[in-house]
């Protein structure tokens, strides 16, 4: 009896294995929230097996960024090559936030969310970290300790240091080579432990989702609904309008393809509310799917991570109007030119990590003279709106690679049209190439 219910297990597991990633994180996802509204507020203790897996992919995001970004640098020995793709990723990034946050005021004009809130029962102030200035903001992005940066953390200044460090590397020529060959490998590693990470995910989704259900309820969600469907539908917007948009104009590619192809990493994006901590999900979309090679990626990608926050954009646009219509004030067409330019240069310095978005709508609110006591109102369903706009940051970091790729004739057009299955295959195929290059590079 005992051999044949372990040898059904062994065959569930099979069967559950042979799932794609994507669709257990999806069943990781439905079964927390249908655990998480059954067991109410006891459902936080499983907060912990969601916590651990965050902290997983939290590990990985500093010497990744690092790694990545030097190998990235300095496998493009055309410095003039280098300048230009760094170039192209930040006027993208500025100008599709931009976009964003224009798209979201549209939408909270229109949908007016914060009309009839009952401001008496959000009576309660939240004390929230202040934002800093964008001068500030400019000024802090060159580390003074890099070593201290790496330590702590802070990702635009592990950036400056990695470029800088690799530009470095390329300029010095044959010296450099033996640290960028220990890069090369600690990148690998850091690829390969990405991957291992990423069987977790289903555990970790299915834990944080049933945390959020029990914690929050259905029930709070209602006095806020209009919130939550304008920023939902901005973000669809977005995403499945304007960005199928710039991929068909700009980039002649499917966009049906590419949605599948990012599918992982939408539902990490979704279920963590992490730029950051998506990227390793990324990294690997980008190129075991959509066929982008990975000195584009390792480059864009955590430069995307920091200063694209497309989704973050659109979420002012709509609750600085919630806020504005909450307490019945009148914003002019300078008000609104100010939210769209503050929100753009904010966007910069706002890490891609969870509720970092409460942050910078301090300053988009403090800007045009909005009350700070608006973000209490925001603050009970903000990570139900991080959900989303991390989705937005993490599709537009990947259609801005994609893009970028395309342009540079460093995106495999076959790779990218082919299925899930054909992919795989064409993702082992590259990887025994570059492992060949590398060891003859060695030789």
């Amino acid at each position: 009896m005992s051999k044949q219910r372990s040898s059904a297990l062994g065959r569930a597991w099979s069967f559950w294995m042979s799932v794609p990633l994507w669709l257990q994180i999806f069943v990781g996802m439905v079964l927390g929230i249908s655990v998480g509204v059954v067991l109410g507020e006891q459902a936080t203790y499983l907060k912990p097996i969601g916590t651990l897996f965050v902290n997983t992919i939290k590990m990985l995001i500093v010497p990744l960024v690092f790694c990545s970004l030097i190998v990235g640098v300095t496998s493009m020995e055309d410095t003039a090559k280098m300048g230009r793709i760094g170039f192209k990723s930040f006027a993208f990034y500025l100008c599709t936030t931009a976009i964003a946050i224009s798209l979201g005021l549209v939408v909270g004009y229109v949908i007016q969310p914060g009309a009839g809130v009952p401001l008496l029962q959000h009576d309660a102030v939240q004390t929230v970290k202040e934002a800093p200035s964008v001068m500030q903001t400019l000024i802090d992005i060159v580390p003074t300790n890099p070593v201290a940066a790496l330590a702590s953390g802070q990702i635009l200044q592990v950036i400056v240091f990695a470029v800088a460090l690799g530009i470095a590397l390329v300029l010095i020529g044959d010296h450099g080579k033996p640290a960028v060959k220990v890069f090369e490998s600690l990148a690998e590693a850091m690829y390969k432990l990405t991957d291992m990470v990423m069987k977790l995910a289903p555990y970790g989704v299915f834990g944080l989702m049933a945390w959020v259900a029990g914690e929050y309820g259905i029930e709070m969600l209602w006095p806020l609904i209009k919130v939550i469907i304008a920023v939902y539908l901005g973000c669809i917007i977005h995403v499945l309008g304007f960005y199928s948009i710039v991929l068909r104009v700009f980039a002649k590619l499917n966009p049906l393809q590419f949605f599948k192809g990012i599918s992982n990493a939408m539902a990490v994006a979704f279920t963590t509310s992490s730029s950051a901590g998506t990227l390793p999900a990324s990294m690997k979309c980008a190129s075991e799917y959509l066929g982008v090679n990975k000195k584009i990626s390792s480059f864009v990608l955590p430069l995307g991570t920091t200063i694209n926050m497309d989704g973050t954009a659109l979420y002012q646009g709509v609750t600085a109007l919630f806020v504005a219509q909450a307490f019945g004030i009148d914003l002019t067409w300078v008000d609104y030119l100010t939210i769209i330019l503050t929100a753009t240069l904010a966007s910069i310095g706002t890490a891609g990590v969870p509720g970092a978005g409460l942050v910078m709508l301090t300053l988009v609110l403090s800007t045009v003279g909005l009350p700070l006591e608006g973000v209490a109102l925001i603050a009970g369903i903000d990570r139900i709106l991080d959900m989303a706009r991390t989705v937005v940051n993490v599709s537009g970091d990947l259609v801005a690679t994609t893009v970028i790729a395309k342009s540079e004739d460093e995106l495999d057009v076959e790779h990218y049209n082919a299925d899930m299955a054909q992919s795989a295959v064409f993702a082992e195929q590259n990887a025994a190439i570059e492992h060949a290059a590398a060891k003859n590079a060695k030789a």
